[in-house]
């Protein structure tokens, strides 16, 4: 069975949750997403089986070129230059390029057009504008311009067809495109220092071969983790006002197919007042480890400069605070990096089959305080990284619903209450005080397992078993104390 939907969209997160619930039913179901979100949307939420054997995962690493006398501003400036200058020539052009549907056949009409050879002559002057560009590098700016071009035409379209409803789409052809350094004509690995590499730069003339000293840090950090993997081409990229040339490579790794029954689990738990909780446990519900992860120094500094801000604000305006919230921003960055990589790395020690976080849903534009901003895009990037870390350990990822988590006790007495003194602590209705992040993690783990362990069990014992623990039928109310009954009454059954 094969779907082809539009896109992917609800209003009420309740219907999300119960197609979810449907779609899980089927076990030789595809959905085919259209665009990138749909697919991040149901990568992340649906029941994804991985096609084939292995994983392939994509990694990249920054190494920083050392200052020395290199045209790299000039190579930038003239890559940039001869994009713009292609965005325009297309858009002039693209009834004609329109047509085509076929995208190497568009590709190699659009490059005739600006490029002449024995066989043909050019209608445009790129080639008088941009002398002995290299090739590959002439034809990355094409497929660059083309794509701009192409979404423009596209979301113009869109416009015209709503009534013209908000602003104009523009074309923007100041553009902040990035060259890529292609092996054996643009990029070569020096052979008498191995900390340095050759590249094909602009010096304003000619392009001409350079010897560039990169990083021996960097490195030896890739000399040491990614030796004998697959490499693509180098890109350069401009950062904090320094010039790296970032690496990626591509390696297959065979995820874990263990059986739900035999699982190990990391539920983890984003809270504010620790910056993870992660809890391992097993399918009945066993709790094999706990940890707080927390840096709070990192933290304290982070609040520091956002106080700096919030007074500077307050003497000059928003307008000169661009560059303090920039940092700010990095600080965020590199505390969530330091997060995933212990969260992954408890994960790794435990020998960990799924990692469990809570499904965020963010619609639309995050409103609230700066702290709370940085808070939500910090919890976001943790679990993209952790995401990446995790697919190249062989551990999967799962997602839960994040609804009354934190809410709910994990020993099922109801509702909680927070401490106003100490907000990290709760008191249960029965009187116990907890950590409240910690109880968390105990209901995200057991959502988990709850609905692993229905999801292949026929209709007739299902209806049984919800019968027998009623609070496993919405999956909102389901907390740890649900688990073990449920798992309970599972081996009760079996031995009937």
């Amino acid at each position: 069975m094969i779907i082809f939907p539009q896109t992917i969209h609800y209003q009420d997160p309740k219907k999300f949750l119960e197609s979810v619930e449907f779609y899980a039913k089927f076990k030789n179901l595809t959905i085919v997403a259209r665009e990138k979100k749909s697919f991040e949307i149901k990568k992340n939420n649906y029941i994804v089986i991985e096609r084939g054997k292995k994983m392939r995962t994509v990694s990249s690493y920054g190494v920083e070129l050392r200052k020395q006398n290199i045209p790299i501003r000039q190579t930038l400036d003239i890559y940039r230059s001869a994009v713009s200058c292609l965005i325009e020539i297309y858009a002039q052009i693209w009834d004609e390029l329109a047509v085509i549907t076929e995208p190497k056949n568009r590709f190699n009409t659009a490059e005739h057009l600006v490029h002449t050879t024995k066989k043909n002559q050019a209608r445009f002057d790129f080639d008088l504008r941009f002398p002995k560009m290299p090739s590959y590098l002439r034809r990355a700016a094409i497929q660059h311009a083309l794509g701009s071009v192409s979404s423009y035409k596209t979301r113009l379209g869109l416009w015209k067809k709503t009534d013209q409803k908000g602003g104009r789409p523009k074309l923007v052809c100041d553009n902040h495109a990035i060259p890529v350094f292609y092996r054996d004509v643009m990029y070569r690995e020096d052979t008498e220092e191995k900390d340095r590499v050759c590249l094909k730069l602009y010096d304003g003339h000619d392009w001409k071969w350079f010897r560039v000293s990169l990083s021996h840090t960097d490195m030896e950090y890739l000399r040491k983790n990614w030796a004998g993997k697959k490499a693509a081409a180098p890109v350069l990229e401009k950062r904090h006002r320094k010039y790296f040339l970032r690496f990626s490579y591509t390696e297959e790794v065979p995820l874990t197919k263990t059986p739900v029954k035999e699982q190990i689990i990391c539920s983890v738990d984003l809270g504010l007042n620790t910056d993870a909780v992660c809890t391992i446990m097993r399918a009945d519900g066993t709790v094999l480890g706990r940890k707080f992860i927390d840096f709070p120094s990192e933290k304290d500094r982070m609040y520091r400069v956002l106080g700096r801000i919030s007074r500077f604000q307050r003497k000059h305006g928003s307008a000169q605070v661009k560059s303090r919230w920039a940092y700010a921003k990095r600080l965020n960055t590199e505390l969530g990096r330091k997060i995933a990589g212990a969260v992954t790395g408890y994960a790794e020690e435990n020998h960990v089959d799924v990692i469990v976080f809570e499904y965020l849903e963010i619609k639309g534009k995050i409103s609230g305080r700066k702290k709370q901003k940085l808070h939500l895009w910090r919890k976001r990037d943790i679990q993209k990284r952790c995401e990446h870390q995790a697919h190249r350990r062989g551990m999967r990822i799962s997602r839960i619903c994040a609804w009354n988590t934190s809410r709910l006790a994990y020993d099922g007495s109801g509702t909680v209450v927070r401490d106003p003194g100490n907000h990290s602590l709760c008191t249960f209705q029965n009187g116990k005080r907890y950590n409240c992040d910690l109880s968390a993690s105990y209901n995200i783990g057991a959502r988990y397992f709850i609905r692993e362990l229905l999801k292949p069990i026929p209709v007739t014992e299902r209806s049984l078993l919800e019968a027998k623990v009623p609070s496993v039928k919405r999956r909102i109310s389901c907390v740890y104390a649900d688990l073990r009954e449920l798992f309970s009454e599972m081996e009760i059954l079996r031995v009937a």
